[in-house]
Order: C-alpha cells, then sequence, then structure tokens
C-alpha cells in the first residue's frame, strides 16, 4: 500500500466570514508522510486590521504579535505548493478549508483540490464515548500534549496526532467492525472511505484476529469476562471514634481536613442502617455530604451482605460516584467494593434490533454518523448503556430505535443481553448505584428490581419530588404525533407503508384488501388528529391574554371545552382499528420469514416498532384526554405564531406523596431510608421538603452546617438603590439590571453568574447590555440566546477569562465552577416562580381549597430553596472566594426578606448603593 501524505492544517482568525473582511493571522501546517511529522510549516499573519479584543483572549494572539508579520499573499504560494498532492486534514476541516480558499481567490491562485478529512468528524466515530470533540477536549482524552490551545501551531501539531490515534483505533478494530464502516462510510461529509479502505487492507493481510471478541450475528461485541468477587475482609468494622475515623480518610486524602459535622453525619446515617430506621438530613456545601454516606453504607452492605442503594438526580452525580468516589473508597477500607449502576431497560441497547437497522437504506448523515459510532462502541462497551455514547442531532433519534423495551422480540442469550446482564451483576453487589427516576420505576414493573436492599440513600432528595413528577406526567405534542405519522406515510409518500404495500404486491403474501383497508382507516386517523388539534387551536384563540405582544399561549383543558370534542374519542378507537390491521400484516409477513430477504426483514422489524409506538401513543391519548384526574393538572400551550403546529399539551400531577409512600412503605418495616440533600429545609417550616415527599412527622430532620471559616471568602451585597421592581416598568427596570451587571462584571473582571426567572427578562437584560458596547471586550453566553446546551454554555463560560452567563431555572441548581472561574452570583430577582405558571397555578388552587395559604405552604419556600441553591453555586470549596449580588429590593422591604437571609450561610452581608458595592468589590478582588 502506498504512502500517503496529509497536510494537518489549523488557522486563527479575526472572525468567521471572509466575504465581510475577517482575516487569517496564524496559520499551521504539519505535513505527515507513512504517519511521521515530516515538515512543518506554521507563521504569524498581518490581518491588515484590528484583533478583536476576544479573539486576543481566546488565541493570546495579540496586534503586537502580527505587527511585523507579512499578509496572507505573502505566503499563498508556499501554503499551496505544501498542500499538493496530500490529503487535507483540519479539525472542523470545512471553516479551514473554505477560508483558505477565500485567501487563495484573493491572492490570485485557482481553486484547490484533493480529498479531506474533518477529524472532528473522525474523532466522533472512532472514540464515540468522549465527554467532547473540540480539540482540548480530545488532547486530555488521549494524553496529547496540548499546551496553548487556540494557538495555530500547537493546535495543528495535536491534531496531527489525533489523526495518527485515530488510525491506531482502527488498526485495533476487527476486519467485520472495518468492513461495515467502509461499507456505510460514504454518506459522510469527508473522505473518510478512503482512511477505513486502507486500515481493512492492512487488516487483511494481517492473521492477527482478537481473542477479546465475540460475535452476534454481523455484530463484533467485547467479550464478557464476568468479575470474580474479591472475599470480604471479616475485619472490617465501622470507626466509631472519630480519631479512627481521622485515621481511615488521610489513606485516601493526604490534605485530609476533619470535619466534625461530617463525623456526626456519618454517626447518625450508620445508626439509621442498623436499626432500619428513616431520617432527613439537610448536609450543606462543605460538609462532605457524599463521604458521609459512603463510609457507613459500605461498611454496612459488607458487615451484613445486604445491598445498599444509592439514588441520585443527575447523571453527572452518578459517574461522580463511580469514577471518583468509589476508588476512594476502596482506598479508605483496603478492599475492593462492588458498585453496579443500574438503569433502566431503555437505556440498553436491543443488539437483534441493530442488527436489523443496519441494513436500512436511504438513512440519512446524522443516522449514518451514529451507526458508525455504536458499531465501534460495540467492541469496547461492558455495559450495553447507550447513554456512554456521545451523539448530536438526529443521532439521539436513531439512538431511540436501538433501545431495549419490555416488548422486544429479541433473541439474545444473557450472555450479550447487556440489561439481564446488569441484573445478575446487581444481584452480587455491595452498593446498587442508579437515579430517581429509575427507582420510581419499580412502581411498572412486573418484577421490581429493588429487593433485598438493606437501605436506601437518597441524595438529592428535594429532586425525588420533580423524578416522581416527571414520571406520572404525560406530554403530548403536535409535531411528534405528525413525527410518527410521516414515518409510516402513505402509498405515495415513499416511506414505510410504501414498502409494505409493494411487498404485499410483490409475494401476494398479504391481501390487497387488507392493504386498502389499513391504509384507509390510517387517513381517518390523520384525519380526526387534525380536527381535534384544529379544535383546540380554535379555542385557544379564543382566550383572553393580558399582553399582546407575548405570543405563547397557556389554557386548563377544562376551561377550553364545555363538551369534550367528538373528534376526541373517536382517535383512540381509529388507532386501536389500525394496530389490529398492522399487527394482521406483521403476522402474514413473519409467516413467510423463511423467504425474507435481509432488506424485508429490516422492513419487517421497523413496521412492528412503529406499531409498538402507536400503542404508546393511544396510552398517551387516554391519559391527556380521556382519564380525568382530580391530583393532575391538564394544561395547554400554543405559540400563535405556529397554529397548530406548536401545541403541547401537558398532565403533571399536583401531589407526588402517594407516588413516593407507594414506592417505600413496604421498605419501612424491615430496612432504613436516609434523605439528604443541601437544600431540605427552609426557615420557619423545616419539613417542606419532608411534606411534599410524604415522609411521616415523626421521622426526624437532622441539619448539619459547614464551620463558619469554610465560608471566610464569600460575601453578599443587597443593592440598596434598585428600583421598586414593582413599582417600575419592566424597561426601567431592565435598564437598572444592565447597569448592574456592568459595573458588577467590570469590578470582578468578568466570571459572572447573572440568574434570572424570566427569558424574556433575560433576552432584553442581553440585548441592551450588546447594544451599549459597555462590555464589548467580554464573552457574554446566555441560555436561550447563545446556541447550545445547560453544559455547552458552561464549558463556554469556563473556557475564557472574560466572561459572563445568563441563566434561567436550570442555572439556579446542579453547576459547580470551584476556584478562580467564578466571582459573583448576581441574583437578578428572587426566585419566585410566575403565578401563572400551570402545575405551580393547580398547586395553590389545592392549596386554597384546603384553607391554606399558597403564598407561605408554596411559593415563598419554594423561592427560598432555589435561592440556597443558587448561592451553591458560588462556594463549591473551602478556598473559593466569591460575592452574592441581590438586586431585588424585596428582600428588605418586605416582611419575607428575612426569611431569604436566614436561608444564607452566616456569611458577611451588606446593603450598599450600586456606586459602594461596586468600589467595595474592585477593593476586594484586587488586594
Amino acid at each position: 500500500m502506498e504512502s500517503q501524505k496529509y497536510a494537518i492544517v489549523d488557522i486563527e482568525t479575526t472572525g468567521h466570514s471572509p466575504a465581510n473582511g475577517d482575516r487569517m493571522i496564524q496559520i499551521a501546517i504539519v505535513i505527515m508522510n507513512d504517519w511521521t511529522v515530516e515538515k512543518t510549516f506554521t507563521t504569524f499573519i498581518h490581518p491588515g486590521k484590528p484583533i478583536p479584543i476576544y479573539i486576543q483572549d481566546l488565541t493570546n494572539i495579540t496586534d503586537e504579535d502580527v505587527q511585523e508579520a507579512l499578509p496572507f499573499e505573502a505566503h499563498a504560494h508556499t501554503i499551496y505548493e505544501l498542500m499538493q498532492d496530500a490529503i487535507f486534514v483540519a479539525h472542523n476541516a470545512d471553516f479551514d478549508l473554505s477560508f483558505l480558499q477565500s485567501e487563495f481567490e484573493r491572492a490570485g491562485l485557482p481553486k484547490w483540490r484533493g480529498k479531506k478529512i474533518d477529524t472532528v468528524e473522525l474523532a466522533k466515530i472512532v472514540f464515540p464515548t468522549s465527554l467532547g470533540y473540540k480539540l482540548g477536549d480530545l488532547a486530555m482524552d488521549l494524553n496529547i500534549p496540548l499546551q496553548h490551545a487556540h494557538r495555530a501551531d500547537d493546535d495543528a501539531y495535536a491534531c496531527a496526532l489525533v489523526l495518527k490515534k485515530c488510525w491506531e483505533e482502527l488498526l485495533a478494530l476487527p476486519q467485520q467492525t472495518l468492513e461495515q464502516l467502509h461499507k456505510h462510510s460514504f454518506r459522510l461529509k469527508s473522505n473518510l472511505s478512503h482512511l477505513f479502505f486502507d486500515a481493512l487492507q492492512v487488516k487483511r493481510s494481517s492473521s492477527e484476529e482478537s481473542n477479546n471478541i465475540v460475535y452476534f450475528k454481523d455484530l463484533a461485541l467485547k467479550k464478557y469476562e464476568k468479575a470474580s468477587l474479591k472475599i470480604a475482609n471479616d475485619k472490617l468494622h465501622y470507626p466509631i471514634a472519630n480519631g479512627e475515623k481521622a485515621s481511615l480518610l488521610k489513606k485516601a486524602f493526604s490534605q485530609f481536613e476533619e470535619r466534625q459535622k461530617q463525623f456526626e453525619m456519618m454517626d447518625l446515617i450508620w445508626e439509621k442502617l442498623n436499626n432500619h430506621n428513616e431520617v432527613v438530613i439537610e448536609a450543606s456545601t462543605g460538609i462532605g455530604k457524599t463521604l458521609g454516606y459512603l463510609l457507613p453504607s459500605i461498611i454496612y452492605a459488607k458487615q451484613t451482605g445486604r445491598k445498599v442503594c444509592i439514588s441520585t438526580y443527575t447523571s453527572h452525580l452518578l459517574e461522580q460516584l463511580l469514577s471518583n468516589e468509589i476508588p476512594k473508597m476502596e482506598k479508605i477500607i483496603g478492599e475492593s467494593i462492588n458498585a453496579v449502576l443500574l438503569k433502566g431497560m431503555h437505556h440498553y441497547i436491543d443488539l437483534e434490533r441493530f442488527s436489523q437497522i443496519i441494513r436500512m437504506k436511504n438513512i440519512s448523515y446524522d443516522e449514518t454518523l451514529t451507526m458508525l459510532q455504536v458499531l465501534i462502541w460495540l467492541t469496547k462497551t461492558e455495559t450495553g448503556d447507550l447513554e456512554e455514547l456521545n451523539v448530536s442531532g438526529g443521532g439521539a433519534l436513531f439512538l431511540d430505535k436501538l433501545r431495549k423495551s419490555p416488548d422486544s422480540t429479541t433473541k439474545e442469550n444473557h450472555s450479550i443481553d447487556y440489561y439481564q446482564r446488569a441484573l445478575e451483576v446487581s444481584e452480587s453487589a455491595d452498593l446498587i448505584v442508579t437515579n430517581h427516576a429509575m427507582l420510581i420505576a419499580d412502581l411498572n414493573r412486573k418484577v421490581p428490581i429493588f429487593q433485598n436492599i438493606g437501605g436506601y440513600i437518597i441524595d438529592e432528595a428535594h429532586q425525588f419530588v420533580q423524578a416522581a413528577e416527571i414520571r406520572d406526567e404525560s406530554i403530548l405534542t403536535y409535531a411528534n404525533w405528525k413525527y410518527v405519522f410521516g414515518q409510516i406515510g402513505l402509498s405515495s409518500d415513499g416511506q414505510l407503508f410504501s414498502s409494505i404495500r409493494s411487498y404485499a404486491i410483490k409475494t401476494k403474501m398479504v391481501p390487497l384488501q387488507l392493504i386498502n383497508d389499513l391504509e384507509k382507516v390510517f387517513e381517518q386517523l390523520i384525519e380526526l388528529f387534525d380536527r381535534s388539534m384544529n379544535n383546540i387551536a380554535h379555542h385557544m384563540k379564543m382566550q383572553t391574554i393580558k399582553n399582546k405582544f407575548d405570543t405563547k399561549r397557556v389554557a386548563f383543558l377544562n376551561e377550553l371545552f364545555q363538551d369534550q370534542d367528538e373528534a376526541i374519542h373517536q382517535l383512540p378507537v381509529k388507532i386501536q382499528q389500525w394496530i389490529d390491521l398492522a399487527q394482521n400484516v406483521g403476522f402474514k409477513i413473519e409467516s413467510d420469514v423463511q423467504q425474507l430477504s435481509l432488506e424485508h426483514v429490516s422492513i419487517l422489524e421497523q413496521w412492528k416498532y412503529w406499531i409498538r409506538e402507536f400503542k404508546i401513543k393511544a396510552n398517551e391519548w387516554d391519559e391527556i384526554f380521556l382519564n380525568p384526574n382530580p391530583h393532575f393538572t391538564t394544561w395547554v400551550e400554543m405559540d400563535q405564531r405556529n397554529i397548530p403546529g406548536s401545541i403541547r399539551i401537558y398532565k403533571k400531577p399536583i401531589d407526588v406523596k402517594d407516588t413516593v409512600n407507594q414506592l417505600f412503605n413496604e421498605v419501612r418495616k424491615n430496612n432504613s431510608i436516609v434523605w439528604t440533600s443541601g437544600t431540605m429545609t427552609v426557615p420557619n417550616k423545616q419539613r417542606y421538603i419532608a411534606e411534599q415527599l410524604g415522609i411521616r412527622k415523626e421521622t426526624p430532620v437532622h441539619l448539619f452546617f459547614a464551620d463558619k471559616e469554610y465560608y471566610r471568602g464569600a460575601k453578599a451585597y443587597i443593592v440598596s438603590d434598585m428600583p421598586d421592581i414593582q413599582g417600575v416598568s419592566q424597561h426601567d427596570y431592565v435598564e437598572s439590571v444592565a447597569l448592574a451587571v456592568t459595573r458588577t462584571v467590570r469590578a470582578t473582571d468578568g466570571r459572572c453568574f447573572v440568574l434570572f426567572t424570566s427569558q424574556e427578562m433575560l433576552k432584553k437584560t442581553v440585548e441592551l447590555i450588546q447594544e451599549s458596547e459597555l462590555l464589548q471586550d467580554y464573552m457574554l453566553f446566555a441560555q436561550g440566546v447563545t446556541p447550545g446546551s445547560r453544559m455547552r454554555l458552561l464549558k463556554s463560560f469556563q473556557k475564557f477569562n472574560h466572561s459572563v452567563l445568563f441563566g434561567t431555572n436550570s442555572f439556579w441548581e446542579g453547576v459547580d465552577v470551584p476556584g478562580d472561574s467564578l466571582s459573583a452570583v448576581i441574583i437578578v430577582r428572587l426566585p419566585f416562580t410566575a403565578p401563572e405558571e400551570p402545575t405551580f397555578k393547580a398547586k395553590s388552587i389545592a392549596l386554597q381549597q384546603q384553607g391554606k395559604n399558597a403564598f407561605t405552604e408554596l411559593s415563598l419556600p419554594d423561592a427560598i430553596i432555589r435561592f440556597k441553591q443558587g448561592f451553591g453555586r458560588l462556594i463549591r470549596t473551602s478556598s473559593d472566594k466569591g460575592a452574592f449580588i441581590i438586586l431585588d429590593r424585596r428582600i428588605e422591604t418586605k416582611s419575607y426578606g428575612k426569611e431569604f437571609i436566614q436561608a444564607l450561610p452566616p456569611i458577611s452581608i451588606e446593603k450598599l448603593p450600586l456606586q459602594d458595592m461596586v468600589l467595595e468589590l474592585e477593593h476586594w478582588y484586587n488586594s
């Protein structure tokens, strides 16, 4: 095989658009031949214009760096020659190559022609479980040196090493996997088929075959080796004395700081586990809550042989427990811990289904990319948990088709049924680690999974309320129903039904009359659905709205109709007719299974998949429209700019006590339950979360606070000259917020969170700040404005020294930014839930009907919990330093304000005008 030349290129620019005058400021090219670096070229380039401040911040390339540099035209021929006869490689190749092509054209050179490889696309396939595919993320994952990210020379060399690592990974794959990669790679955006073919040629010429691979049909899988468990240490005992605890913990933590409250928490949990009692624990940041429950739980499990189940809300904490905390605990106790992560069936891949789907034709780019990721992942995964994969866009929808379900028609044996494997491993575990949703789902299982459990630790327990609400909620969206209809299609659409009809005509295995009846019922079904949605839209438009500029409309379902719409009752009957006919068609095709081609087997599998989806849809419709329940609230949301396409209908429980009690009432007889979180209580209402969870009044609530020294780096400020939020227009208040934010950001040199309760106010504030250009030297990231997920915004915020993050609800909690990356948290408004928010409104009405005050019983404590969570973003370690700034003057002018202040840890709280606060901040941060 001939040696291939690669030109690995990275450029830094003043912006994204050469057509708008953006220019290059640095370029680097690494020439690699036979996987060895032969030559490098790097130079600064004078852009002919000042470099924007944010680009200087990102790249550390200043105007001084390029002052003596030549323009691109001076280097154009050299660069063009270096790229000749090479495959162009770059991280995000479309951007680099298109920018270069524009510069070549400007320099009077012809368009460069050749193959290209995008290492983003390649790395997504070859390393399907990487946390991120930015060059810096990959370099960290692959131990590739990258000292100065966003400098072309370092980036190009790192990109070359990423390419080489990908090649080495490809060579380690089974031949069968390489053949499938090559077969499906022609739909990709860059020329990866060339690379896959080269790897396949090398593999075919080698006689080596891994002993670590087994095969299921045409899929290569990592061989499963059941881990042998070490024998427990009979001498293992719980350290009663604090000195014993400290001595034990120093084995894993060289810088261990003894915390009295943490030891008290350990003792309390140890007592409750052994006495099979229930307890509620609030443990503030700085206590070391996770270690506080892990040590007694593990020793209890080892001593008694009874499993302990640890449940939490976020996947982040699940990963942290397994990858960080459990290994530390093994050091502490001196023996291995069998901790098993257990998730719901739908988290695991159905191999039978995947083996059918990979034979599909005419699939999209996202589906192709994800398919290739799965093929490589199967050679490495031990769990079969689809959450291990990092997919984007349509890839998530593709994974949904691969998920295991209760009615999966699988022919897998237990050795390669990942879900069954997880259940078997959990039987001999010390700890079962799971999430709240999985635990609650035991209520729906014919055979409960969480049996023979000695004790339950419910971490992030305040989120158990939300998890229970989500478990019982139903959501019906117009767009999703239309998507499902579209996947089936009519005979003229070229979709799945068209393929089924063609098969029926060709083989005569299915009577044509049956096929015609099926299509007719399908058309009637769609007509009934459209009529129902249009009727809902009509009634929604009749509703009065407070703000004529607000395009969103919300209404409780029972307020929309005086009488139930006839079409709403007819539709589930029609769905069942379609399901019956569709199953009959499937049975007739399946009876001919021995004669089916691989393509028709795939079509049949898809047909059965969508029948299952229609059953789910039928249940969804019944839940929303035909099963009224006084303990639930149902409402409709619609954007009048998109009717009926924007219709979304929600049904959520008002109260989750019954769900929680149904789950734990039997457990309480012989097991312990520990409910713990950093926010379980509010001043004057210590049992707020406990009451929402239906925990019995006799169950004690214990509070553990960190020492005052832990918060020595924190200060709180109430800005005393902000306007009264209820006494001025929103525009005036936004102007005051924008001024306070800009002055605070400049005083702290950025690194601020600005937390809102309204997306509309967030957007207007950000727009005003951008128009003023007062923060033009800072990177502004705004939830709902800047594209990307919450985690993507957070990572972007942390990447820049001069940055500000504007967030709403989901940024008030569950976001960790330790150290110097966060200097201040600005609270724009006290986090009261909007009175018109449907679930909140329904809960308020229910409380009023019981003769209770909805504000003191629900609105105020709910806001205080979120307020405490907001403060929790600021101080994550004892060395953190930060300001907690409150712009809402209601905290001092309203009688309830003191309860918010009481909810804060023992820190300095000052009331100052904005000017004085800014001066204090400047002095504090510069001292």
